[in-house]
């Protein structure tokens, strides 16, 4: 532990990290990738958030898919360094729509921590969630005219207003003038097998053609956790269920 010398320019505001948790980041990014089995990811991201990192060169890059992260890297042996600690960036890294990344000086960034992953930690307290009543099939879909479902709007735990104010950022930028949305519960009787869907007023009608639609679709995607369940609709379709985003 004498070999990593922290360097935490708001020394007293209780930013520095972990100092075992460092460790055990260290420890295992130092794996080959070929041998990073899941028992390697599941102690990952138990200990990722509080580990002590440093921001990398340049702060901010594009993903191949033009999502922004904010590009950090984990600390070498002996070196002085400023900390980063997830945990402790997440409310600046969720009012600025950045992700994560992890050294991606290598050929292969050892993690991508995507918008969404990030907002599931801030309200979930983990990145990636198992549990959950969001349907496990993220296509569009045609509500039948004798299907019940319950209608109602996503409360702050599972889209906060940051989140809000990406996704309609994003979408107006992409021609969608009033953004909406709204949470639908089908097979809502049945606890066993009730599911939830975030429903967002656009269509492939709001676009030039479909693969714009289905890009536009992936990006709102990367703003929520993974198990979200996402589908378009037109607001005609659905009455008075959509409110403003």
């Amino acid at each position: 532990m004498s070999n990593i010398h922290f360097f935490d320019a708001n020394s007293g505001s209780g930013n520095l990290g972990d100092l075992e948790k460092t460790l055990v980041i260290n420890n295992l990014l130092s794996i080959p990738l070929e041998k990073r089995d899941n028992e390697w990811v599941a102690e990952f991201i138990d200990n990722i958030a509080e580990a002590n990192l440093a921001v990398a060169e340049p702060e901010i890059i594009m993903s191949n898919e033009g999502f922004p992260y904010f590009n950090l890297r984990s600390v070498e042996p002996g070196e002085n360094f400023q900390a980063y600690v997830i945990k402790n960036k997440l409310p600046v890294l969720l009012q600025n729509g950045f992700g994560v990344a992890l050294n991606t000086r290598k050929e292969n960034p050892d993690w991508m921590f995507s918008y969404g992953d990030l907002l599931n930690y801030a309200v979930r307290d983990e990145f990636y969630t198992d549990d959950h009543h969001f349907a496990r099939n993220n296509q569009d879909f045609v509500i039948g005219s004798e299907e019940e479902i319950l209608v109602g709007q996503p409360s702050e735990e599972i889209l906060p207003g940051y989140a809000r104010q990406q996704i309609r950022e994003f979408l107006q930028y992409s021609g969608v003038k009033n953004p909406m949305v709204m949470l639908i519960a089908r097979n809502y009787n049945d606890e066993e097998n009730v599911t939830q869907d975030l429903v967002f007023n656009i269509t492939p009608r709001n676009f030039s053609n479909e693969k714009e639609y289905q890009a536009a679709m992936n990006t709102v995607s990367w703003f929520l956790p993974k198990h979200y369940s996402l589908v378009g609709m037109d607001a005609e379709t659905m009455g008075s269920g959509f409110q403003p985003l």
